[in-house]
């Protein structure tokens, strides 16, 4: 009895799993997929709270403000072993938290070659500033270096326990231009550039760590939002979206598009192939752009990729055979959903922009969960759905299963209505989203030639964040966090680490919920 009661005790006390999150989508595949993190369960998801918030002196530009963090634990630093929470701010700063209570634990402020002040601001789609979400690397002594990319184009290097540099900056990629969240490929520092911003093409870019020279990739296109950068699979292979640009391969222009790239023995950046929808030069009209990073999925002896779109559909595709090759002129996807969204088509204020996930469940089902703006499409009608119906947004959620020898993307279940659903992140059965609460209208209101033009104002219009946690299997709302948080967020994107889940907001807040330990 004494020996049971004891095996008992050791069961009970026994510490969770615990994780580091290191990168955007928490793996250089992007997954989004919480591996080891096993904190917050279907059981005691309801249980989640507000830990902490912590305000930070970071000046917005735009409607940019706080990225979400990377965090990594048992940093030495001068006060101690902690865990660290590091914060990217679009001023061109960071921060290190304490996880356990939102204490500043260092500051880095990131000096500016080449620009005046805090560099050149030309409206909401070129903010200036550090817009690109660092990355952690491991390195193989055990240690672990932070890389980030300040507004100038610059490339820091810097230790996540104390924010010291480690080496000068570098010159990486085009001052004042738009770059999306770093990634690594073996010795290589990835990013993506978009939308013109400091004068800048669009452009994959690739550091080499030892020879510290750059790569470009220029595959065509120009506008995009490359949510969570670029996707790097298991096998080193690099892939990202085009967008603002017509599809014309026989004149190398993959304007709408989604890319795999390689590094050669040289560093230079290579394009192998290509995926374009057959219906590529009418998503190019309607700007409806390949917007967020493709994942990358081994299941089941196939190695998937996973695309989609502000059109608002799904693409399964063979990593290995990427687009069919030349034998299906670069156009072949294994399987394309129908609609999730988007039945009208927009360009703003729909569709898919945050990023989604995909994990295999204990069952061995492998899952995909797209978060997506606006009303659901009358076409998508999974077995389980909630009320209120999307009409802000929601998550849709599929499997991949194979259907008469074919792999297929089947349906699943339709989360409630949700305000601009965002990053999804997925773990130990229960899915993390938000609403983002912005107001995301870009186009015009039509008015009559005689009445004066209507001057929107999204900052003013947006409202609220609001969390949410999902059960993975049925959608079923486990946990939100309602009206709590106070300001909204945008293109930023969520954190979840051991127990705690974070987002940044407009206002300069860091918001951190959790299961008390």
């Amino acid at each position: 009895m004494k020996l049971r009661l004891a095996l008992l005790t050791l069961a009970i006390t026994l510490p969770a799993f615990t994780a580091d999150f290191l990168t955007s989508g928490v793996d250089a595949a992007r997954t989004g997929w919480l591996k080891d993190d096993n904190t917050i369960s279907k059981a005691n998801a309801g249980k989640i709270k507000l830990l902490w918030k912590a305000k930070l002196p970071s000046k917005p530009r735009e409607m940019h403000n706080l990225f979400s963090p990377l965090v990594i634990q048992d940093l030495k630093t001068p006060t101690g072993i902690h865990e660290v929470a590091i914060v990217a701010g679009v001023s061109d700063e960071l921060w290190g938290l304490d996880a356990k209570d939102g204490k500043i634990l260092w500051y880095k402020k990131f000096t500016l070659e080449g620009l005046t002040g805090q560099g050149p601001q030309s409206g909401i789609l070129c903010p200036g500033g550090q817009t690109a979400v660092p990355t952690i690397q491991k390195l193989a002594d055990g240690g672990d270096k932070l890389w980030a990319l300040g507004g100038d184009g610059r490339l820091w290097q810097l230790d996540p326990a104390t924010g010291a540099e480690l080496a000068p900056p570098e010159k990486f990629a085009p001052p004042a231009g738009k770059a999306y969240s770093l990634n690594i490929s073996g010795d290589s520092v990835i990013t993506v550039q978009a939308q013109g911003c400091g004068g800048a093409t669009y452009q994959v870019d690739a550091f080499n760590m030892k020879t510290r020279r750059t790569s470009a990739l220029y595959p065509g296109g120009g506008g995009l939002w490359a949510r969570r950068g670029v996707m790097v699979d298991p096998e080193g292979r690099i892939y990202g979206g085009t967008g603002d640009g017509p599809y014309d391969a026989e004149h190398n222009q993959i304007g709408t598009a989604l890319i795999q790239a390689k590094l050669d023995t040289a560093g230079q950046l290579q394009m192998p192939s290509w995926f374009a929808p057959p219906n590529a030069n009418y998503m190019y009209k309607h700007d409806l752009d390949m917007n967020v990073a493709p994942m990358a999925l081994d299941y089941k002896g196939r190695k998937f990729a996973i695309g989609t779109s502000k059109e608002c559909r799904i693409w399964l595709l063979d990593r290995d055979n990427f687009g069919g090759g030349e034998n299906t002129k670069h156009r072949a996807a294994i399987d394309t959903t129908g609609l999730v969204c988007n039945d009208r088509q927009q360009f703003d204020n729909a569709g898919v922009w945050g990023s989604p996930a995909t994990y295999i469940n204990p069952k061995g089902e492998a899952w995909v969960y797209l978060p997506f703006w606006g009303p659901k499409s009358v076409t998508f009608n999974p077995p389980l759905t909630y009320k209120p119906a999307p009409v802000m947004g929601g998550v849709g959620a599929f499997t991949i299963n194979q259907v008469a020898g074919k792999w297929k993307l089947t349906p699943r279940w339709l989360s409630e209505d949700m305000n601009l659903a965002e990053e999804v992140l997925v773990g130990n059965g229960v899915v993390f989203t938000y609403g983002s609460g912005e107001n995301a209208e870009q186009s015009a209101v039509d008015r009559a030639w005689d009445q004066a033009p209507v001057q929107g104002n999204r900052i003013a219009k947006s409202t609220y964040a609001t969390l949410y946690a999902l059960d993975a299997d049925t959608g079923k709302t486990l946990w939100s966090s309602g009206k709590e948080i106070t300001s909204w967020n945008h293109f930023s994107g969520i954190t979840v680490a051991n127990g705690r889940v974070y987002l940044g907001t407009f206002d300069g807040t860091m918001w951190c919920y959790g299961i008390e330990k």
